[in-house]
């Protein structure tokens, strides 16, 4: 047995996936592709309206799960939902939208659901923050996620203006104004963390990039790492997805993040490009490879 076989199972390492066929045909796609974790929509991300889970998939989903150990099972949120905007009707549609994404993670028994803070264009970034947080808060209002390891994971963006979270402190402030009221935690994607200026090629900038998650949200709070490529320039504030190792990050950056003990509690979830068939496959295999 090689040294990586054995430790591959310490790691989750997955993929974003589709759901053709129902939510819990993902599982097994994720099985075939060598997949121990994944990552879904729970309803069409560009709809504001999504139709009801059906029961016997949630009930698919958790047996397939188990009888594979796949898990964590991560869901994204639509790209409709904006929890700080300062257009009223669009802020309580995202927050009946993200009520729902909600209940339907709670349903299908998901441990993480992947929030991007959102646009706060026409306010100060204060403002947003604080609209961000009560909007969050009003949509879990009343439902039972107590005990079930649910938690919201408030991801870091790529640091467009007007674009929330594209800091770690903005990132770290969301949370730290939900903990009260909210399960919450952090994804982080290694994409966006480069094209917002970190740096995580380098192996100084990779360790002072991790002593500033540490000073701000700390490490426990991460729960999911989207493992992407990019295609962009290292601060160029471009949220352009890239193949493992054929971007600007490079599959070095990949390797040190994978084998980082100070991350093994996290997942790490793939949502590149699929441009050719067996492109999630090889995107999976190249993650695993790297694992020592």
């Amino acid at each position: 047995m090689h040294s990586t076989d054995k430790n591959i199972g310490i790691r989750r390492i997955g993929i974003h996936l589709g759901t053709g066929g129902g939510a819990s045909t993902a599982v097994e796609r994720a099985r075939e592709i060598g997949a121990n974790t994944f990552q879904i929509f729970s309803s069409s991300p560009r709809m504001w309206r999504a139709p009801k889970v059906a029961p016997e998939q949630c009930e698919r989903m958790r047996e397939l799960r188990a009888k594979y150990d796949v898990g964590p099972l991560v869901i994204h949120t639509s790209y409709l939902v904006n929890v700080c905007s300062q257009n009223e009707e669009v802020r309580q549609k995202s927050i009946a939208a993200f009520r729902g994404e909600i209940e339907r993670a709670l349903q299908l028994g998901a441990e993480y659901l992947v929030l991007h803070p959102g646009s706060w264009k026409g306010m100060t970034r204060e403002e947003g923050l604080v609209l961000a947080a009560e909007s969050i808060t009003r949509a879990i209002d009343g439902l039972a996620w107590q005990g079930t390891g649910f938690h919201i994971l408030i991801e870091n963006t790529a640091g467009a203006e007007f674009s929330l979270g594209g800091s770690f402190e903005q990132v770290a402030e969301l949370v730290e104004r939900l903990r009260a009221t909210a399960p919450v935690g952090v994804c982080l994607d290694t994409c966006h963390t480069h094209v917002a200026g970190y740096d995580i090629v380098s192996p100084e900038g990779y360790e002072a990039t991790v002593a500033q998650i540490e000073a701000t949200m700390g490490l426990a709070s991460v729960r999911v790492w989207h493992c992407n490529d990019a295609k962009a320039a290292r601060g160029s504030k471009l949220d352009r997805h890239e193949n493992i190792g054929q971007g600007t990050i490079g599959v070095e950056p990949f390797r040190r993040l994978l084998n980082d003990e100070r991350f093994g509690h996290c997942a790490f979830i793939a949502e590149t490009p699929v441009d050719e068939p067996g492109d999630d496959e090889r995107n999976v295999r190249v993650l695993k490879s790297l694992v020592e």
